[in-house]
């Protein structure tokens, strides 16, 4: 299987996770025009909404009743150094998307419970929790959009900015055994974005016996899809990476392991 989906360069939708290629993430991102709108539809899946730059209506229905989010927007570009609008939507709603500028959005899914009963739920950007990760040329900047702190029932959202010259989802870690309070099982996209969007970044993805070994060129709006194994990101001088990863499994708990040869890292 090839780890690499590459982005469209016209049209409607940006990159879309292929049918069937993971069994619990689902991902889709798009770009909108002045008065477009998109129809979106959970069905038994929970959906989170993550307006990436431009800005937005949001119109909708759910089995709690109806919604109505009017003029989200704060930012650009996912390189400001702002977090951003989203909404969770669950099992059983219906909803549209009105772009009032250019827009760029990301859907992220996973599988839904409706006896949950949990609501549709706009997240504002002072919800976010932010925070610095690593150090040197390790550091990166994060933002929590929907941790395992917030309600839901399997999705994880976040979005990553790592400076021109550092790594990022480093040292390796993977998540794909089911060995709590050890590991988690979660399976993984990362949804890129490069500035400037000429540029590109490098990404692995492998596990232990090497059974899958990819070493990827990465470009703006690519995505990179990881069911199991190890995923650092490299990012070469003079360029900027953002990244919004999408995590599902059969329990929602992020729990990583580190690759034990270069585990190392951590006491520099």
């Amino acid at each position: 299987m090839n780890l690499l989906v590459k982005s469209a360069a016209k049209g409607r939708t940006l990159v879309r996770l292929p049918e069937g290629a993971l069994e619990y993430v689902g991902f889709s991102a798009y770009r909108l025009s002045l008065g477009e709108s998109l129809p979106l539809s959970a069905g038994d899946q929970e959906l989170c909404l993550v307006l990436l730059s431009g800005r937005i209506d949001v119109q909708g229905q759910a089995p709690q009743g109806a919604f109505q989010w009017d003029n989200l927007g704060d930012r650009q570009s996912v390189f400001e150094d702002k977090s951003p609008f989203a909404a969770y939507l669950p099992p059983g709603s219906q909803a549209q998307v009105t772009a009032l500028s250019e827009v760029q959005i990301a859907l992220c899914a996973a599988p839904g419970d409706a006896a949950a009963g949990l609501g549709p739920r706009l997240i504002r950007p002072e919800q976010c929790k932010r925070s610095v990760r690593g150090k040197g040329a390790n550091t990166r900047y994060v933002c929590d959009i929907l941790p395992d702190s917030e309600p839901a029932h399997s999705l994880l959202v976040v979005e990553v900015r790592t400076p021109s010259g550092h790594s990022s989802s480093y040292p390796p870690h993977k998540h794909d055994t089911d060995d709590l309070p050890h590991q988690s099982f979660l399976e993984e996209t990362y949804y890129h974005q490069i500035n400037p969007p000429q540029g590109f970044v490098f990404q692995r993805v492998y596990t232990d016996d090497r059974s899958i070994d990819q070493a990827m060129a990465v470009e703006n709006s690519d995505l990179v899809v990881v069911p199991k194994g190890y995923h650092p990101v490299s990012v070469p001088y003079g360029y900027e990476s953002y990244y919004l990863n999408v995590m599902a499994g059969p329990k929602r708990v992020w729990q990583f392991h580190n690759d034990p040869q270069h585990s190392w890292l951590l006491d520099l």
